[in-house]
């Protein structure tokens, strides 16, 4: 039996929005404040309520975080950690339960904290978890998640090709799909693989030749450094935002980290 064959069917499901935040924010925080990992319940419901790097945001209180992280746990993704204190704490199964590296696992993290995003974005704010050299590395972590079905593009790929993940229930994710469409239509075609064959037209008839005119003054092209030097400028911008949501990310958790400590001092009478 081939190795193929011996490998176990991926434990992934689609999982309703609340859920998706849950288990995104575990990873998250694992990868950029590690000493705060594994999370409380009340932190867990600080980075979901985050402004910063998230959307939709979320107001959502502890008793919703802790259904939530039930329902994970009876899927396996999330486990409470036995540790010396008396407040319970959760880490994630991400990386088995996605069957992922760490690289491809920042990726999903992304996309589900914010949803359908362009490739410039979403490098830029990987980048807070996960180093990625420039865009052709993440088009190749993108095809590998494609190829495992975790990854979906809502657009054709070239410039502004946007991708999501592909954890949203069936429901949600033909809403998505349609708000896109009727959002971006203009400007995104439906990709390749599922857009319509052309419409087959018979030829014009033949019409008298057109009144001849001057040639008019074609526009000087863009020169070939200015292009690059625009896309510089681009990627700079979003690293700079993703760079913005890394500090807010931290300071939100010191924030975080003090309202424990000054909990922790009041139930000891400190």
């Amino acid at each position: 039996m081939s190795s193929a064959e011996n490998r176990p069917a991926p434990r992934w499901q689609p999982l309703p929005p609340l859920d998706r935040r849950v288990a995104a924010v575990l990873v998250e925080k694992a990868k950029t404040t590690p000493d705060a990992y594994p999370m409380s319940i009340n932190a867990l419901r600080a980075g979901c309520n985050q402004k910063n790097n998230r959307d939709p945001v979320m107001e959502v209180d502890e008793d919703a975080v802790q259904e939530s992280l039930d329902r994970l746990r009876g899927v396996g993704l999330v486990a409470e950690v036995q540790g010396g204190g008396r407040v319970p704490r959760y880490r994630h199964y991400m990386y088995d339960w996605l069957g992922v590296d760490k690289v491809e696992v920042a990726v999903m993290t992304e996309l589900l904290l914010r949803g359908a995003q362009t490739e410039g974005e979403l490098r830029g704010r990987v980048s807070r978890m996960e180093p990625i050299a420039d865009l052709p590395s993440l088009r190749a972590v993108l095809n590998a998640l494609k190829a495992k079905g975790l990854v979906i593009a809502l657009s054709p790929e070239g410039r502004g090709y946007v991708v999501t993940h592909a954890l949203y229930p069936p429901r949600e994710l033909e809403r998505l799909k349609s708000d896109f469409q009727r959002v971006h239509g203009d400007d995104f075609a439906e990709p390749a693989e599922h857009a319509p064959a052309p419409v087959r037209t018979a030829p014009p008839i033949a019409a008298a030749p057109a009144p001849q005119y001057a040639p008019v003054a074609q526009a000087s092209p863009v020169p070939e450094g200015l292009v690059d030097l625009r896309r510089d400028v681009n990627e700079l911008k979003q690293q700079v935002a993703a760079l913005r949501d890394e500090v807010a990310t931290v300071r939100s958790q010191c924030d975080m980290q003090q309202r424990e400590l000054e909990s922790l001092r009041a139930a000891l009478g400190g």
